[in-house]
């Protein structure tokens, strides 16, 4: 039997080691949901005054899918709530409760609506009566 040394083994035998590097943050554009472009129409249609991702906390990333111009009202259309989406799992559902929570505390009203409601009528129906008042 011969022996090696522990050099040579890795000089003969060993895979190099490819340095590893982080990759720069890509910043990707932003896939609009279903219900997210079935309520942008609708908010449209009523010439309703919105913006989109709209940065409520200055101090935080937090963006509210929809601002209604001229008001306190944020709307948020909360998708995958049958799949297991991140709304419906734990870390999820607490990251949910803190931006909302935040959100109330800044003084804003937080309106959600699933994308069920957003396509059947209902969240603009909610959403006009809310202006009316």
């Amino acid at each position: 039997m011969t022996s090696i040394s522990l050099a040579d083994y890795k000089a003969k035998y060993a895979k190099p080691r490819r340095k590893t590097t982080r990759r720069a943050s890509v910043k990707k554009e932003r896939v609009v949901s279903e219900g997210e472009a079935t309520l942008i129409q609708h908010l449209q249609a009523y010439r309703i005054e919105f913006e989109q991702e709209f940065q409520f906390n200055k101090g935080r990333k937090w963006r509210a899918d929809f601002y209604l111009v001229g008001t306190n009202i944020l709307i948020e259309v909360e998708g995958g709530i049958w799949s297991n989406g991140r709304h419906t799992r734990g870390k999820g559902y607490l990251g949910d409760m803190e931006k909302y929570n935040s959100a109330t505390m800044l003084g804003y009203s937080v309106y959600r609506y699933s994308t069920e409601q957003v396509k059947s009528g209902k969240a603009i129906e909610e959403i006009r009566r809310l202006l009316a008042r």
